[in-house]
């Protein structure tokens, strides 16, 4: 029987569409007994004290912070992020690793519950080996965002990250290794994602957590339901930002802007449709193009670069035929648009207006540096437009009334988060995630923590005692 062929990963130069470092993939039973050694990781590191595990984690912050340099360069020379917004990656995924070293103890204490005679707590213990399906463009928050709190928690895990950043990849668990946790505590998969179901369905996962593309988010979904294992999804998102008459407009638009080009565009949480309603629109489509053209394109290696490449020539061609077949159902183009005539993955900072239902850049996610500007009437009408969308990740008010954009944002937006002047963004300390086709679950915060644990009922009585007439 022929033996079966290791995958090989070759990372590509988005800046100038050149080959990069190849690596070799692991054979699907490599994949399948790797998962098994973190299921076996996990019977002793489930026994590690929480003081133990958060002095690792903090280590692993130390070691963060000392390769910072060499871990935003990889991320440059794989997916394109600039050099500056990678060493704030860096140094946010540190940030989190302090965070739950410091709060997993008091989030997962034990809590006592009164029922008047028998002691009672609710119990929080961890449920295995949970498997990460994760995405490019946060190569290495997406994962820590992920792996902070559920190594706290007492599980182990498993990544398979996206197959244009191995090098990424195994840099995280090189992190882990350094940090001095147990070998087979975190462990990447280097496996294209045809071998991913074999992983979700081995009997060493115990659930999962993906952040990516709805269409993956359904597959996975799927396969982890024919299993009954829990995920956890971060899918796509369509965030619409709704400016009001009372904004002020300038600031307005530097908001809605840094929303919109945060990556490059390329976040689920990135600003993509601004709502605005009719009597500043005008003013506020003058104010917007004015901070969008701040964004030029230059090498991401250089640190006054604000707008580096796209991810790959192909996410870049897709970007442009959205913007194209917008223009040609009536949008109008305010500022870029166009493919710079050079080699690599380069698209400018542009907006478009007169967006309407029918259009891509209304009706699509687009993950890219395009801003649609979509007019309504009056509130009601721009609260509608937002909710009217397949997707509820992030979403934002833009208002001089702080009571109002309050109100908006807490009661009317159909969103898992809703920012009133500040340009959404995650945070260790809020619950992140979304609804609708945006997924479900919750990551960061205490709510994340509590995701991938077994949320126990404990009841002690003092003697026997039957209860009888009861479920």
């Amino acid at each position: 029987m022929d033996m079966p062929q290791k995958p090989n990963f070759q990372a590509v130069d988005p800046a100038t569409a050149k080959p990069g470092r190849s690596y070799p993939g692991h054979t699907p039973d490599e994949a399948l007994e790797i998962a098994r050694k973190a299921r076996s990781a996990f019977e002793g590191w489930r026994r590690t004290g929480i003081a133990e595990r958060a002095a690792m984690m903090r280590r692993a912050a130390a070691v963060l912070r000392a390769r910072q340099d060499e871990f935003s360069t990889l991320m440059t020379d794989e997916m394109g992020k600039t050099l500056t917004e990678g060493r704030a990656e860096v140094e946010k995924c540190a940030g989190n690793c302090d965070f739950f070293a410091e709060h997993a103890a008091a989030f997962l204490a034990d809590r006592p519950v009164d029922m008047g005679g028998p002691k009672a707590k609710v119990a929080f213990r961890p449920l295995g080996t949970i498997l990460a399906v994760m995405p490019w463009n946060f190569p290495f928050w997406q994962v820590f965002r992920f792996a902070a709190p559920t190594l706290m928690a007492g599980n182990t895990a498993v990544l398979k990250h996206a197959s244009n950043v191995p090098g990424c990849a195994l840099a995280i668990e090189d992190v882990f290794r350094e940090a001095g946790f147990p070998e087979d505590v975190f462990r990447t998969l280097l496996i294209p994602s045809r071998d991913v179901r074999a992983v979700i369905e081995s009997d060493a996962i115990a659930a999962l957590s993906l952040t990516g593309s709805v269409e993956a988010g359904r597959q996975v979904a799927t396969q982890a339901g024919g299993v009954l294992k829990k995920c956890v999804l971060e899918l796509g998102g369509s965030d619409a930002y709704v400016v009001l008459e009372d904004a002020h407009i300038e600031g307005a638009a530097e908001v809605a802007a840094a929303a919109r080009m945060v990556n490059g565009g390329q976040s689920c949480i990135a600003g993509k449709r601004f709502i605005v309603v009719a009597q500043v629109r005008e003013a506020f489509e003058q104010a917007l193009v004015k901070a969008m053209a701040a964004y030029q394109i230059g090498d991401p290696r250089q640190a006054e670069t604000r707008l580096g490449p796209m991810q790959s020539v192909d996410a870049r061609d897709h970007i442009h035929r959205q913007v194209v077949e917008s223009v040609a159902k009536g949008a109008r183009l305010l500022i870029g648009g166009e493919v710079p005539n050079k080699p690599g993955a380069w698209y400018p900072a542009t907006v478009l207006t007169d967006v309407r239902p029918g259009m891509p850049a209304h009706d699509e996610e687009v993950f890219g540096p395009v801003a649609a500007v979509i007019e309504a009437r009056d509130e009601a009408d721009a609260i509608r437009i937002a909710n009217d969308s397949p997707f509820g990740l992030g979403s934002g008010v833009l208002t001089g009334d702080l009571e109002r954009g309050e109100r908006i944002a807490t009661e009317e937006l159909e969103a898992g988060m809703s920012f009133v002047n500040q340009n959404v963004r995650s945070d260790s300390r809020l619950p992140f995630g979304g609804v609708k086709h945006s997924g479900y679950g919750r990551e960061c915060s205490e709510f994340g923590i509590h995701e991938f644990v077994n949320i126990k009922t404990v009841l002690v009585h003092p003697e026997p005692r039957a209860i009888h007439g009861s479920e």
